[in-house]
């Protein structure tokens, strides 16, 4: 386990940096694909591609300042270190609103329905993260508790007190705490789960959400695309999707940013939801029902 795939002088190809270029690479393909934008109108390539272009800067930009805002003690010290964005250190929630963001700017640039857009950007998006988090592990970041953490206390959400009360047992009596689960990951001493962790074996959250995003990638794709809703509705229920797979991996995440002492996934999810829900209230509307663009006058 080990940050790079290879080195070749002063250069070397790094997992985080390569799983970005792959989830890139996988998402045209899987955009140029959707025979359903194709029907909305969104079938010429360069169109597609210039907005991956715009939508993945914009979601790295927003991913990495969200981030930043949350840890900001700790680049103080090396403010250029903001820039390393190889190095991990990226949030999704801030990729999404980035790349919304970068969205609403396009469509508005080329006079196109946002909407349409979204829902053939969501499921890409899935497949990108499922990408995503193999560099996380490569990184040793978005790391889960140790495996003889009960899941009483993880589910809690009071692991920290627990943690500290562990620390301070004698050696007999932390022995009673055994592994729960066989899976569990020891990783290097220089990542930031090894660091934490040192020689323990842990919840692999990232794969956990890894696995999840390719199911939810699967059930959004080959299932609920296949609905043909009116714009918008797939863009909701993508947010519903990832709202509850996020919730459920951060339950066993050791490092979520926190606000208030509460998990700020938690809140976000909470807000995707009932977003989310309105989103497809409002998006059902017969009256929202999507008309080709040389009748769109008539509307």
């Amino acid at each position: 386990m080990r940050p790079y795939l290879f080195k070749i002088g002063g250069f070397e190809l790094r997992i985080y940096s390569l799983m970005y270029i792959l989830a890139f690479l996988f998402g045209m393909f899987i955009a140029l694909s959707d025979d359903v934008a194709e029907k909305r109108g969104v079938n010429d390539r360069k169109i597609i591609e210039d907005f991956a272009f715009t939508t993945i800067v914009s979601g790295l930009i927003g991913a990495r300042l969200y981030y930043v805002i949350f840890k900001f003690a700790d680049y103080i010290g090396n403010p250029l270190s903001i820039f390393y964005i190889w190095e991990g250190g990226l949030a999704i929630h801030g990729g999404i609103i980035g790349a919304f963001i970068g969205a609403c700017f396009y469509a508005k640039k080329n006079k196109m329905n946002l909407w349409v857009l979204t829902d053939m950007a969501v499921g890409p998006l899935l497949f990108g993260q499922f990408l995503g988090r193999f560099g996380n592990l490569a990184n040793g970041e978005v790391h889960g508790v140790p495996t003889f953490t009960p899941l009483s206390i993880i589910f809690s959400g009071k692991f920290n007190e627990w943690w500290i009360k562990y620390q301070s047992m004698s050696t007999t009596a932390q022995a009673q705490f055994k592994q729960l689960v066989p899976w569990g990951l020891v990783f290097p001493l220089n990542t930031p789960a090894g660091s934490e962790f040192p020689n323990l074996p842990l919840h692999p959250a990232m794969l956990y959400e890894a696995f999840l995003n390719l199911i939810g990638f699967t059930i959004l794709w080959f299932y609920f695309r296949k609905k043909e809703y009116n714009p918008g509705v797939l863009s909701m229920i993508y947010l519903i999707m990832y709202a509850i797979i996020r919730t459920f991996v951060s339950t066993f995440r050791a490092e979520d940013l926190l606000i208030f002492g509460i998990r700020l996934p938690y809140l976000i999810s909470i807000v995707m939801i009932i977003v989310a829900i309105i989103g497809i209230k409002f998006f059902s509307n017969p009256e929202r029902k999507f008309v080709p663009a040389k009748n769109e006058e008539k509307q």
